[in-house]
């Protein structure tokens, strides 16, 4: 499992160090993904903010789904160095490669059961989300799924692919795979500096946690959201 190209905006082995702690070591900073977003001017608040990534829903069954339409009008208003991720849940082959055809999107999200094979024949780079149910191996998931470019952990509820504004036990994360998965679920700006304090992910994923209804986000959630990440980073390194 590899991490480069994961956030283009930030290479792996290039610049893993935003800035200096104050006693003058890196600090390694903890790249932000808010999925969800369903419009341009969401995209902006975004960006505005700082995020690393922006993620859009193609799941038919979710509240915050997007049409090719949508999905257009929310990349023609980000700059470079923003990932656009797309999200999908179980979908064919053929609506994949039609919405990759109109969307410029710079990887691919799976959330179902979609085998590995599945997921490398698109030529793009992907990450594979896995729910945190009882039985799950984490660690046998990052060998079967190597060529991925990271996994996304995610609360898991029966029937329900994501976006379920719940938690999990961070310490079922194996130690060793911690800095390099994104983590999602339930996260917001209340509890996310205790997530990068416990974890030390790679990346946090939000949605509803940063929003005033479902598809719709909040300016000031997304602000404070990004602060507590930003400043857990610098608590982290001293």
């Amino acid at each position: 499992m590899t991490l480069v190209g994961l956030f283009p905006r930030f290479e792996a082995g290039n610049s893993l160090e935003l800035a200096l702690s104050s006693s003058g070591s890196p600090v390694k900073r903890t790249r932000i993904k808010i999925c969800g977003i369903t419009s341009a001017a969401d995209a902006v608040l975004a960006v505005n903010a700082g995020v690393d990534a922006i993620g859009l829903n193609f799941w038919h069954a979710s509240k915050r789904v997007v049409t090719v339409a949508q999905a257009r009008e929310v990349c023609a208003q980000l700059p470079p160095f923003v990932t656009v991720v797309a999200l999908f849940v179980n979908a064919e082959q053929a609506e994949i490669e039609q919405i990759l055809q109109q969307v410029p999107v710079d990887l691919l999200q799976f959330h179902g059961d979609e085998e590995p094979e599945f997921c490398r024949q698109f030529n793009k780079p992907y990450l594979k989300a896995l729910r945190m149910r009882a039985d799950i191996d984490v660690a046998a998931a990052a060998v079967k799924y190597s060529d991925a470019n990271g996994l996304l952990l995610d609360a898991y509820r029966e029937g329900v692919p994501g976006g379920t504004g719940e938690r999990f036990e961070w310490q079922r994360i194996p130690l060793h795979l911690r800095g390099q998965i994104t983590l999602a679920g339930g996260l917001t700006a209340d509890n996310v500096a205790e997530a990068v304090a416990a974890v030390g992910p790679y990346a946090v994923d939000v949605s509803g946690g940063v929003e005033r209804s479902a598809g719709v986000k909040h300016a000031q959630k997304i602000d404070c959201f990004v602060d507590a990440v930003t400043r857990a980073d610098y608590r982290a390194n001293g």
